[in-house]
C-alpha cells in the first residue's frame, strides 16, 4: 500500500540539512551543543533546558524570534567552519570531520522551531519571513559547500583513509561527507562554482513559492454542503464537517476541505455524484488552476536549474546526479523495478474498473466510471466481492486503541514502553500535542519523547509525517531521542470517537516505524542518521505488516460503542481482501513516481508541464479512471525540495524489501512476533540507520538480497518467470 507519508518538503530545511549534518529527514537534527554556547538572548538559539536531556521551549517560541534566530545562527556556523578551515595543525579526522559534526548546534535548534512553524503552524506572515530567508540558506550552505579550503581538509582526510582505513564508523562518515560535497560542487573551478551557489538560491526561493502556492490552494477551496447533500456520509464525519463549516465562519453548513483526509472519505462515500466531482477537481487541481498560485511555470524554472547545475557537474541529467548514492544507483535501475511492475497494475486497474461498471449498470446509474466515481464503485464492490463495508470495519479503529496497539507492538519487537509524561510537564507548540516518555523496559533507560499532533488545522501541511528534534548519537556522549509524529485527521466533533479507514490506520502504523526507526539508532556520529532516500521507507512500510497481526486486531481493535473485539468473520473478509484495490493504489503511485523520473529525463528546454504530463500519461496507456497520486503542479515531493526528486519510485524500491522481510516473519516459527528474528531486525535493519550499506545491512538480516517475486505476490500480480 502506498501513502502518502514522509513528504520532506520545506526546501529551506533540506537545504540546511545537507551542511548541519542532518538526519536525512525534513528536519536537521539535534547534536551535542558547542563548546562555547552562544549567549544570544533570542529564546530559538539558546540550548534546551528541563527534563529529558532539555527539551524544546515550544511553548514559547515567538514567530517574530524566527529570522533573527535563522540569521545568527547561520553566523555562528560560519564561525565554526571557519575555525576549522582556518587551522593551522594537519587535518585529521578529529580536527576536522569531528569537528564539523559538533559544528553549528544553535542554528540546528532554531531550524527545529522554524520547521514547526513551516509544517504545522505556517500563516501568510510566516510565509513572507520563509520566503526571505530561503536564498539567505541558500548562500550559506553555498559558503561551507564552496570553502575551498574546508574541503581541502576533508579530502585530505578522505584519502589518507583510503589509503589506511580508519575504524568503522569515522570511515563511512569521511565517505558520506565527502560525497556529499564532492556532489555540490566542491571540486568546481571559482566560475563554475559561482554559478552553481547562484542556482541552488534561485532554486531555494521557486520552492518555496511551490510550497505556498499549494497550501494556498488547499486552505482556500472548501466545499460547502447543505444538509440535503449529506447522502452516503457517516454520522462521525458529518459532525466533523460541521464544526470545520463553522469554524470557517459558515454556521449550519458542512465543510468539504481540501485535503486528503477530507477528500477521500467524501469521495468514497457521498451519493452526491455532482459534488464528487466538485472535491475531486478541486483536491487535483492544487497547484494548477491558471492564476498567481500556478505552479506549472515554476516547475519549467525548477527543471531547468536542476538541469543546468548538475551538467556543471558532468551529468547528462539530474536523474543520473541524485540516483548515484542511493541503492538504485542509476535511474535505469529504478526505472527497470517500475517498468516490471506497471503492466500488472493497469491490466488489474481494468479488472477493477470492469467490476465497478458492472454495478453501476446493475444499479441502473447510466454513467461511465470516471476518476470521481472510482472510490465509491470501489466501494460497493468491495461489498459485493467480499461483504466487506469500510465503514463497518472503521467501528473498530479508534486512534486511541490503535495509538496502545503501536505502543504494544514496540513493546514486542523493541522492549520499549510508552507512558504519558504528566501534562504541562514537557512543552507542546498547540494543545492537541499529546507527548509519551519511551523507555527500554529492561533497564528502564530512558530512550526519548515520542509528539504526536494527529488533527488537522489551517496552516498545517497535508498528509502525515515524521520527523526528530534530536537524534541519538555518542561521540559527545548519548543523546536521548526527541520524535514526532503528526497526521491530518479531521478532528471529531468533542465527546466523538475518532474512527478511521483501514488504509489510515496503515498510514498511522507507518508514520510509527519511521518512529521507531529514530528511536532504535545506535550511532556514534551524527551524519550516520542521514537515510538513504530508498532504503529509509523500508523500515515503516515493514511496521505496517503488524496491524493485521492476531495480537494486535484482538485486543486493540474494539467497536468504539461495545468495546467488543472485531468479529472473526470481519477479520477474516478484511483479510481476504487484502488484495483489492491494489491496481488504483499501484497504479495511482506509479504514474507519479514514473512521471517523477520522465521530467527529470526529459529535455528541459522549452518544456510545457502541463503537456508533458498528458503526452507523458498518454504514452503509458495510464487509464482514464483514476489520476497520478500526486498530479505535477502539487507534488511536494518532487518540487517544494530535493529530497524525493528522482527518487519518489524509492518507495516501490523500498516495498519490494518490505514484502521480502515480511516473508521471513510470516515463516518464522515465532511468526511476526517472533523474538530472534525481532532482534535480527532491530539490529540490522532499524539500529545502523546508514552506519553501514543499506544493501549490506539487508543482506545481513536476510542472507541474500530481496526479490521482487514477494512484492508481486503481496499485491496479487503475476510473478516474474525468471
Amino acid at each position: 500500500m502506498i501513502h502518502q507519508v514522509h513528504r520532506k518538503t520545506w526546501g529551506l530545511l533540506a537545504a540546511a540539512a545537507l551542511v548541519l549534518g542532518g538526519c536525512g529527514q525534513e528536519k536537521p537534527q539535534e547534536a551535542p551543543a558547542e563548546a562555547t554556547p552562544t549567549m544570544s538572548e533570542n529564546l530559538l538559539l539558546q540550548e534546551w533546558t528541563g527534563p529529558y536531556g532539555g527539551v524544546p521551549a515550544f511553548d514559547q517560541m515567538k514567530l517574530e524570534d524566527v529570522k533573527g534566530a535563522i540569521l545568527e545562527g547561520i553566523e555562528l556556523h560560519l564561525a565554526d567552519i571557519e575555525a576549522i578551515s582556518a587551522n593551522t595543525e594537519p587535518a585529521t579526522f578529529d580536527n576536522t570531520i569531528a569537528a564539523m559534526e559538533r559544528s553549528g548546534a544553535a542554528l540546528k535548534r532554531a531550524f527545529n522551531y522554524y520547521g514547526i512553524f513551516s509544517a504545522n503552524l505556517s500563516s501568510p506572515k510566516f510565509r513572507e519571513i520563509q520566503k526571505e530567508l530561503s536564498p539567505k540558506v541558500s548562500e550559506y550552505r553555498s559558503a561551507i559547500t564552496q570553502n575551498e579550503a574546508l574541503f581541502q581538509r576533508i579530502k585530505t582526510v578522505y584519502e589518507a583513509a583510503q589509503a589506511t582505513p580508519l575504524e568503522a564508523p569515522e570511515q563511512r562518515v569521511i565517505e558520506l561527507v565527502y560525497k556529499r560535497f564532492e556532489m555540490n560542487g566542491a571540486n568546481l573551478d571559482p566560475e563554475k562554482k559561482k554559478r552553481y551557489a547562484a542556482i541552488n538560491k534561485e532554486l531555494s526561493s521557486l520552492y518555496t513559492s511551490f510550497s505556498n502556492n499549494v497550501l494556498h490552494d488547499e486552505e482556500n477551496y472548501i466545499t460547502f454542503l447543505s444538509e440535503d447533500q449529506l447522502g452516503g456520509l457517516s454520522e462521525g464525519f458529518i459532525k466533523s464537517a460541521a464544526k470545520i463549516a463553522a469554524d470557517n465562519g459558515q454556521e449550519g453548513k458542512y465543510a468539504i476541505t481540501n485535503t486528503r483526509s477530507s477528500m477521500d472519505p467524501f469521495l468514497t462515500y457521498s451519493t452526491e455524484r455532482e459534488l464528487r466531482q466538485q472535491v475531486w477537481t478541486n483536491y487535483y487541481s492544487r497547484g494548477d488552476n491558471g492564476d498567481k498560485y500556478d505552479n506549472n511555470q515554476i516547475i519549467a524554472n525548477i527543471l531547468k536549474l536542476r538541469r543546468e547545475r548538475v551538467e556543471l557537474l558532468g551529468y547528462a541529467n539530474y536523474a543520473e546526479w541524485r540516483l548515484q548514492d542511493r541503492m538504485a544507483k542509476t535511474p535505469e535501475n529504478a526505472n527497470a523495478l517500475m517498468e516490471a511492475v506497471w503492466p500488472a497494475a493497469i491490466s488489474r486497474v481494468a479488472e477493477e474498473v470492469a467490476d465497478m461498471q458492472a454495478i453501476a449498470d446493475q444499479n441502473g446509474d447510466k454513467i461511465t466510471i470516471e476518476p470521481w466515481d472510482y472510490r465509491f464503485y470501489a466501494e460497493k464492490v468491495r461489498k459485493a466481492k467480499y461483504d466487506l463495508n469500510s465503514d463497518e470495519v472503521k467501528q473498530y479503529l479508534q486512534l486511541d486503541k490503535l495509538t496502545e496497539a503501536m505502543h504494544y507492538v514496540a513493546g514486542r519487537l523493541f522492549n520499549y514502553s510508552f507512558q504519558p509524561v504528566k501534562e504541562g510537564s514537557v512543552p507542546v507548540f498547540h494543545e492537541d500535542v499529546k507527548v509519551w516518555e519511551v523507555t527500554d523496559k529492561t533497564t528502564g533507560d530512558n530512550v526519548g519523547l515520542w509528539y504526536l499532533d494527529p488533527y488537522a488545522r489551517t496552516g498545517k501541511r497535508s498528509g502525515a509525517w515524521a520527523t526528530t528534534y534530536r537524534d541519538f548519537t555518542t561521540f559527545d556522549g548519548k543523546t536521548n531521542v526527541l520524535a514526532s509524529n503528526n497526521s491530518n485527521f479531521v478532528k471529531p466533533a468533542p465527546g466523538e470517537a475518532l474512527l478511521v479507514s483501514w488504509d489510515d490506520a496503515t498510514t498511522f502504523f507507518h508514520e510509527f516505524g519511521h518512529a521507531l526507526h529514530f528511536f532504535s539508532a545506535n550511532v556514534k556520529y551524527p551524519t550516520l542518521n542521514n537515510g538513504v532516500r530508498d532504503y529509509t521507507e523500508f523500515q515503516s512500510q515493514l511496521l505496517e505488516r503488524w496491524l493485521a497481526t492476531d495480537e494486535v486486531i484482538n485486543n486493540y481493535l474494539v467497536h468504539f460503542q461495545t468495546g467488543e473485539p472485531m468479529p472473526a468473520e470481519l477479520v477474516a473478509k478484511i483479510k481476504n481482501a487484502g488484495t483489492f484495490n491494489k491496481g488504483f493504489s499501484t497504479t495511482e503511485y506509479l504514474a507519479s513516481a514514473i512521471m517523477d523520473m520522465r521530467l527529470h529525463l526529459a529535455d528541459p528546454a522549452n518544456l510545457d508541464v502541463d503537456a508533458f504530463e498528458r503526452t507523458t500519461l498518454a504514452e503509458l496507456s495510464m487509464p482514464k479512471e483514476l489520476p497520478m497520486r500526486h498530479r505535477t503542479p502539487h507534488f511536494s515531493h518532487v518540487f517544494s525540495g530535493e529530497g524525493y526528486a528522482t527518487a519518489y519510485y524509492g518507495y516501490m524500491w523500498a516495498d519490494v524489501l518490505t514484502s521480502d522481510a515480511s516473508e521471513a516473519f510470516a515463516e518464522a516459527p515465532g511468526g511476526y512476533y517472533d523474538e530472534e528474528l525481532a532482534a535480527k531486525a532491530v539490529k540490522y535493519l532499524f539500529a545502523p540507520r546508514n552506519a553501514i550499506d543499506p544493501a549490506e545491512a539487508y543482506r545481513l538480516f536476510r542472507g541474500r538480497d530481496a526479490k521482487i517475486d514477494a512484492l508481486m505476490r503481496d499485491r496479487g500480480f503475476p510473478v516474474p518467470e525468471g
